[in-house]
């Protein structure tokens, strides 16, 4: 903004502020001459029953036909104030001069009548007994009591109405004579007096009132504004995060590709130079490189999603046994690589929470576990207790230090061991795993908490509400894979678009004594599968990629490979979007999921896992 911008703000705004008053005032003004022609059917009725009264009482004291002449007055005066307000109903008024227009008539035919009851005390008052004059002297006073309410935000012609109403009936009172006459008089002089204090007291509240709506409405104009604006901030954080989060989310995608590749051509170029201990050293540690930044892609990623209330939990009645299916699914090819036994109990029972929250906080625990267990298991065990489910995971690792077991979830923080065995592997991280999942547990509003022994292990502990069970089909129970498999001799059929990977893929494949077919499209492998001889050999394995030219998937792949060598091919997806959730896929299409970049040793555990079974 520039400095002449700024200093014309001020009175911009005071601009504003004065429209905006000038505007409310305008909508009062308005609001009363509404009021005034509102009441006016009342104000009609009051002044016709009491000019029926007068003249039923004065007709045979007064004389007929000055009676009966102002009778017709008030009649006609009466019609033609309702004929006004009809009209005023029907009228379109846009600007402060229509009602003040409007006003005006009004008053004209208020002081008119009042004007006409002056006169009736003037003339009718001394004709009549002490009845008919107690009589006059009530409707008169009636009438002007009844008229301050409506002119009171009018004190001129308030007192206009009273004087030419009021004020004859106090002289002819006065006039009598007499000891009671001027007692009278005096008496409706302090009538009058009150009326007129009253008037001046219903004013001053009605312009408290009006003070008091004008301020409502500008605290309510600025509320709007501020929520409005508020809603604007609102709605440009989330645009930013969902960007964020889908930038952040793209960008992983594409980095991952090239790190894909490059394990693979590092694991090639380690695999042929077996005899070259510094070059094995280096690409063990580009491996271990790779590995790391494909955690790290993974924590920013979920950390990024949660900060940006991308994360909204949805509970749903769940088996236990369907999370530990897909985590059987992900972690036993690891742990099978690491020579470490995998144990998941406690699956017939139910919890009443968000699935994918609960895998997610799941996976990293028993992600965890595994990265710091060398030697015995991982157990994954859910109980009953107190109306609700307790979720362990248990290791036989290193162990957590009493004094940093209260840190271990805050955000980039990592253990410290004495173990002098810690690997890169282990040592890897942002230290955002625990962070995330306690996250993820405040969002489901499950309590965590762990117990730890250096040296002995630890176990992690979340607490679930009790769920149902829903049907669902039985699984086939997925067995532990042997030990000690080679690749020789074994056909394994590539489909990657990406020509790095896929030549990654093949060097790699081939060094380990695999035979490889590698496709870069869908349609080049689906042809191949049609041109195929009836008798020919099955593949051992396919390693499909998701995503593929043309917007074909994965997916079709395995189908075009099945329909042609039968529903017994074995199928691994790799896919370098961690945004979409592939596992209930692979359950369905029965293939096994590995997220870009893969690390060769893990590849190789899993072609192993899926070659044992």
């Amino acid at each position: 903004m520039s400095a002449a911008q700024e200093a014309a703000t001020p009175a911009r705004r005071a601009s504003d502020a004065f429209s905006a008053d000038a505007f409310s005032a305008d909508a009062d003004h308005a609001d009363q001459v509404r009021m005034l022609f509102a009441h006016t059917p009342t104000s009609l009725a009051a002044n016709g029953v009491g000019a029926a009264v007068l003249v039923g009482l004065f007709s045979t004291a007064a004389n007929r036909w000055a009676l009966w002449g102002w009778g017709a007055a008030m009649l006609v005066l009466c019609v033609v104030r309702g004929l006004l307000a009809h009209r005023f109903a029907r009228a379109e008024l846009s600007s402060r001069a229509d009602f003040d227009r409007w006003r005006g008539r009004w008053n004209t035919g208020t002081l008119a009548a009042a004007a006409l009851w002056g006169l009736a005390s003037l003339a009718f008052y001394v004709s009549g007994n002490a009845l008919q004059q107690v009589a006059l002297v009530m409707i008169v006073n009636s009438l002007c009591v009844g008229v301050v309410q409506l002119l009171a935000t009018q004190p001129r012609v308030l007192l206009g109405y009273i004087g030419l109403s009021f004020v004859p009936l106090i002289i002819r009172v006065a006039g009598q004579g007499g000891e009671h006459g001027l007692q009278l008089a005096l008496v409706m002089l302090l009538i009058f007096a009150i009326a007129a204090l009253l008037a001046r007291n219903y004013r001053t509240a009605f312009e408290r009132v009006v003070e008091l709506k004008t301020k409502a409405q500008h605290l309510t104009e600025q509320l709007a504004r501020e929520k409005a604006a508020a809603e604007a901030a609102r709605g440009e954080a989330e645009v930013a995060n969902r960007a964020k989060t889908q930038f952040f989310a793209a960008a992983s995608h594409d980095l991952r590709q090239p790190l894909h590749a490059l394990g693979l051509f590092a694991e090639a170029l380690r695999s042929r130079t077996q005899h070259d201990e510094p070059v094995a050293h280096l690409v063990n540690s580009i491996n271990a490189s790779v590995d790391a930044l494909e955690g790290l892609f993974s924590e920013l990623l979920d950390i990024t999603k949660i900060d940006s209330g991308g994360v909204e939990p949805r509970p749903e009645h769940v088996a236990i046994d369907t999370v530990f299916r897909r985590l059987r699914l992900h972690f036993e090819p690891i742990a099978f690589e690491k020579g470490l036994q995998l144990k998941l109990r406690g699956g017939r029972h139910a919890v009443f929470a968000d699935p994918i929250l609960v895998e997610r906080v799941l996976r990293n625990l028993v992600s965890n576990a595994i990265r710091y267990t060398d030697e015995g298991g991982v157990l994954v065990a859910a109980r009953r207790r107190e109306g609700g489910v307790l979720l362990q995971v248990w290791d036989t690792g290193l162990g957590i230090r009493e004094r940093e077991q209260e840190r271990i979830f805050e955000e980039f923080y990592q253990i410290t061991t004495d173990a002098p065995a810690l690997s890169a592997h282990q040592r890897k991280g942002l230290g955002l795993g625990l962070a995330i999942v306690k996250r993820l547990c405040g969002l489901m509003n499950a309590p965590i908490t762990l117990r730890s022994r250096v040296g002995h292990g630890t176990v992690f502990s979340v607490t679930l509400p009790l769920g149902r069970t829903p049907e669902r089909a039985a699984a086939a129970p997925v067995g532990p894979a042997p030990l000690g498999l080679t690749l020789d001799q074994r056909l394994i059929v590539i489909i990657e678009d990406d020509p790095a990977v896929n030549s990654g893929l093949q060097v790699l494949l081939k060094s380990w004594g695999a035979d490889v077919i590698a496709f870069e499209t869908f349609e080049g492998c689906r042809r191949w599968a049609a041109q195929l001889p009836p008798d020919a050999p099955m593949p051992h394995l396919a390693i499909v990629d998701f995503r593929l030219e043309s917007g074909h998937t994965g997916l079709e792949v395995i189908d075009v490979l099945r329909q042609r060598f039968g529903r017994g091919l074995r199928a691994i997806m790799v896919t370098g979007s961690v945004m979409s959730h592939h596992e209930e896929q692979a359950q369905a299409h029965d293939f096994h999921l590995l997220t870009k970049p893969v690390v060769p040793h893990k590849l190789r555990a899993m072609i192993a896992f899926k070659l044992a079974g």
